[in-house]
């Protein structure tokens, strides 16, 4: 008579277990966590890019037509923006540090990256973009960081609590059989 082992998917005459109840859903869920615990490094990437043309100053863009310039106005002052950089910075870090306190599933890291991209188009509509790029980039690393870690380990909790039940049916299963 062959042991079998602790953790092994067949019974002792070779048969493969029945799949437990959930299985595959648990396995789909578990397939969907995994990816969305990457979706912090997409929008960190997508910020680098965004900064990357912000360092040459958007020299890649063509120049705003004079006709739409006099439209929008003079642009805020650079002081202006840094005190709406600075409190958008704090602000989105008590969102982002409250929600991971609460357990929230929720994940704007894209809508961050709207916000600081905003803050390089002020900040070049201004002509003071070259003095003030690293500020942004300072903030948009941290805030987005700060939300990728939070949907990581979000991520990771319930592929851990996923896992455990799987462990756990499987468990029953062999204790019925």
């Amino acid at each position: 008579m062959s042991k079998q082992a602790p953790h092994s998917n067949t019974q002792a005459n070779d048969e493969p277990l029945p799949e437990p109840p959930g299985f595959r859903e648990s396995r789909e869920k578990i397939r969907r966590l995994k990816a969305r615990s990457s979706h912090g490094l997409h929008a960190l990437a997508l910020f680098t890019a965004v900064s990357i043309g912000a360092i040459r100053d958007f020299d890649f863009l063509p120049s705003l037509p004079t006709g739409m310039r006099n439209v929008l106005g003079t642009p805020p002052s650079a002081n202006m923006i840094s005190t709406a950089l600075l409190l958008y910075a704090f602000s989105a870090i008590i969102l982002i540090l409250s929600r991971m306190m609460g357990g929230s599933q929720s994940y704007s890291g894209m809508a961050h990256v709207g916000y600081l991209s905003g803050f390089y188009l002020f900040y070049h509509l201004g002509g003071v973009l070259p003095d003030n790029v690293w500020a942004v980039f300072a903030a948009g690393v941290t805030v987005l960081g700060l939300e990728s870690y939070h949907i990581w380990t979000f991520c990771n909790e319930e592929i851990r609590k996923e896992l455990e039940a799987l462990d756990e049916s499987g468990r029953k299963q062999r204790l019925q059989q």
